[in-house]
């Protein structure tokens, strides 16, 4: 075998890409595109295929060279959009009396309205689990498929405590060929009627995925790669075809999840809001810590327990198009020039904009009739746009992937201009202020939410769109910006260097150590399954003190990787990034502490009160970034000490409240955070962390909280 090549393919609306990475460098090494194959027999797979083996052939990537493989994927969401679905028979069990009364009413689901008249059709039926056995369960299945049901699943009151009854209609279903979910299999928390919701939304696409799973699992193996085939979760984890067959629903906003995590690979700040802008939408949604901000989806109004990016879509990208009267830009979008089949004006020959005058029509049937387009000399129409305005206005740089001919962008501008009585440059910032309104509240939405300091903000754009939008916006914020290099195939980077990632979950009202370290090796064991392999895999634990859920997500890798993205920077390098991140000159920058893997740096304040804080590692990534932070360098053996002079260093007292610090350890080459309403979790949650280190192994703790106005 020759080098070791990473494959990432990210299926988007209008194109599919693939990029081939160097699994000990992570240079890239080829790129490929295609259109995506919405109208093949074999829907995307063909183009995901097509993709992977043109970039193969262009650029002479032997089959053997291949360990790894994954691709993100539109089909979940677009059969939930196309209502390419199956009729779901429910089957619901429970213990007789009391019990039974109430779980027969929560486990019948009616259909499920996705809101774009589209229904889920379900078909209902409940088993008194002590009466039940083969025979009766075989029985409630042939009666359920002659009303219709197409795909099964099996939700019992509890059944995340003993999922054997869940099992049996599993097993009996299986036998006969028919697709079947447990509810137990989705998700481990209680609430019997958002589990069940969740299993047949699940299993109402599994025919639809288990064809597309198995033709481009199929063709990819025709190709001569035998490794195991990744598929891109929603959460920004992979995980193999095998298990994709079994949770489908679980890839669900793949795609918005290859940019982020893609992005991540490239972004050095570890808070950010992202945008994945393309052509006719913008994916908005937040970094924390350094992991994307996830939340569980709403289907067509429903909560689910679908763990997912949380994101915001909106209708306003690269090439929306404008809304106009004689008195200016009246909006941007949802209409883009590609779905209206017209050119950007800054996308076409100078020569050909000539005679350019101002039509209005209505792109589609229902659209508002007062779209702009400029009809030209020789009979051919182009359009106005967000990146011909951020063209106009000289946002966008040659390097940028939306940069285009400013001139011609200027002359068809000039048209709308003379309508309005105003100039080009007028036009383009109004364009630019209709698209800024419309996305301002979506970020100012998703800060206060996740507890974004607004200092902390760094605007993160990917997609080919991006520079047409984002640079208009940090200017106008005043925050921070960076489009990183190869935005336009982020997605398929951060498919071909994603993780394995997996979630459990669990409700234990007072967990103990016992309880934690269960859960713990729950989520390795399903991380494993996932393809991670064990060596790679890290937990992080959270407690949700107000519904008692314990979280433990899992993440791996495919391998244990050999190389790092960046070549490592001296303490003087890393002092400038903080410095830089912090907004202050290098000098009045501190180093708190260091060791093999971090500096922690933080602005220098008298009496050593807490003040500004970051963590870089020695790849000069920024891992933390905080407003309010103090740090200890301890044994671990002395741990318990610094953690409590922190708790009572850092403690905000407020009128009603008092405002306990965030906790960061640096472990070896691993940044652990914690955050807890009371000592003793705290405690917990920590000690099983340090206690697997040698006594006399220094680590670095930092406290940070919100800087108080």
């Amino acid at each position: 075998m020759g080098r070791s090549v990473r494959m990432g393919i990210d299926v988007g609306g209008t194109h599919t890409k693939a990029v081939a990475i160097d699994n000990a460098t992570h240079e890239i090494i080829g790129k490929s595109s295609v259109k995506t194959t919405h109208d093949d027999p074999r829907g995307v797979a063909a183009g995901v295929v097509k993709s992977f083996q043109n970039c193969l052939r262009e650029n002479q990537i032997s089959p053997e060279d291949v360990v790894f493989v994954a691709h993100s994927t539109t089909q979940a969401t677009n059969a939930l959009i196309e209502g390419d679905m199956a009729a779901v028979g429910v089957i619901g069990m429970a213990k007789g009396g009391l019990e039974g009364i109430l779980a027969k009413k929560q486990a019948r689901l009616s259909d499920i309205d996705l809101g774009n008249h589209k229904k889920i059709k379900i078909i209902n039926d409940f088993l008194n689990i002590k009466k039940m056995d083969k025979s009766v369960v075989e029985k409630t299945i042939g009666e359920m498929q002659k009303a219709g049901a197409e795909v099964f699943v099996s939700s019992m009151a509890f059944g995340v405590d003993d999922g054997g009854p869940e099992q049996e209609v599993y097993e009996a279903a299986s036998e006969r060929g028919i697709p079947t979910t447990m509810a137990s299999d989705i998700t481990k928390l209680y609430g019997l009627t958002r589990r069940t919701r969740t299993a047949a939304i699940n299993a109402s696409i599994l025919p639809k995925m288990l064809d597309t799973a198995n033709s481009t699992e199929d063709s990819v193996r025709e190709a001569g790669v035998y490794v195991p085939l990744m598929i891109m979760r929603g959460d920004g984890g992979v995980m193999e075809i095998s298990e994709m067959k079994k949770r489908p629903v679980l890839t669900m906003l793949s795609g918005p999840a290859a940019s982020v995590m893609g992005s991540l690979m490239y972004l050095r700040a570890s808070n950010g809001v992202y945008f994945e802008v393309g052509g006719t939408t913008t994916n908005i949604g937040v970094i924390k810590n350094g992991r994307p901000a996830i939340d569980y989806s709403i289907v067509g109004g429903h909560p689910t327990y679908i763990s997912s990016l949380d994101v915001r879509v909106l209708g306003v990208a690269g090439g929306s198009m404008v809304r106009a009267n004689k008195q200016g830009v009246l909006d941007v979008g949802p209409r883009s020039a590609h779905i209206a089949g017209l050119d950007y004006s800054v996308f076409t020959d100078p020569a050909k904009i000539k005679g350019p005058k101002v039509e209005f029509f209505s792109p589609k049937p229902g659209d508002p009739s007062d779209y702009v387009r400029i009809r030209l000399d020789d009979g051919s129409a182009v359009t106005l746009t967000n990146s011909c305005a951020a063209n106009v206005l000289g946002l966008v740089k040659p390097e940028h992937f939306s940069y285009g001919n400013v001139e011609s962008a200027r002359k068809a501008m000039a048209a709308l201009a003379d309508y309005c009585g105003t100039t080009a440059e007028d036009i383009a910032k109004q364009i630019m202020e209709k698209a800024y309104a419309k996305i301002e509240p979506v970020i100012l939405e998703l800060a206060e939410k996740y507890k974004l300091e607004k200092d902390q903000i760094s605007l993160v754009g990917v997609g080919g769109g991006a520079a047409s939008l984002i640079i208009y916006f940090s200017e106008k914020m005043g925050v921070k910006y960076s489009i990183p290099e190869n935005a336009e195939v982020i997605s398929s980077i951060g498919v071909a260097l994603s993780m394995v990632r997996d979630v459990v979950e669990r409700i234990i009202p007072t967990p103990s150590k016992e309880d934690i370290r269960a859960i713990k090796n729950e989520a390795l064991n399903k991380a494993i399954e996932s393809g991670a392999t064990a060596e790679s895999v890290e937990i992080h634990i959270e407690i949700d003190p107000q519904t008692s859920k314990v979280t433990a997500i899992a993440t791996g890798s495919t391998e244990v990787k050999t190389a790092d993205l960046l070549k490592e920077c001296d303490e003087t390098e890393a002092r400038h990034l903080a410095a830089q991140d912090m907004r202050i000159a290098d000098k009045e920058t501190k180093l708190l502490a260091s060791s093999d893997y971090f500096y922690i740096y933080g602005e220098k304040v008298e009496d050593d009160s807490p003040g500004a804080i970051r963590i870089v590692d020695k790849k000069g990534f920024i891992k933390v970034q905080r407003g309010r932070g103090m740090c200890r360098k301890v044994r671990a053996a002395d741990y318990l000490e610094a953690l409590k002079q922190l708790w009572d260093d850092m403690a905000v007292y407020q009128t009603d409240l008092i405002i306990r610090p965030d906790y960061y350890i640096c472990m070896g080459a691993r940044v652990t955070d914690f955050a807890a309403q009371d000592f003793e979790q705290l405690e917990l949650l920590i000690d099983l962390e340090v206690s697997s280190l040698e006594p006399d192994e220094e680590i670095m703790i930092v406290g940070a909280n919100v800087k108080q106005n």
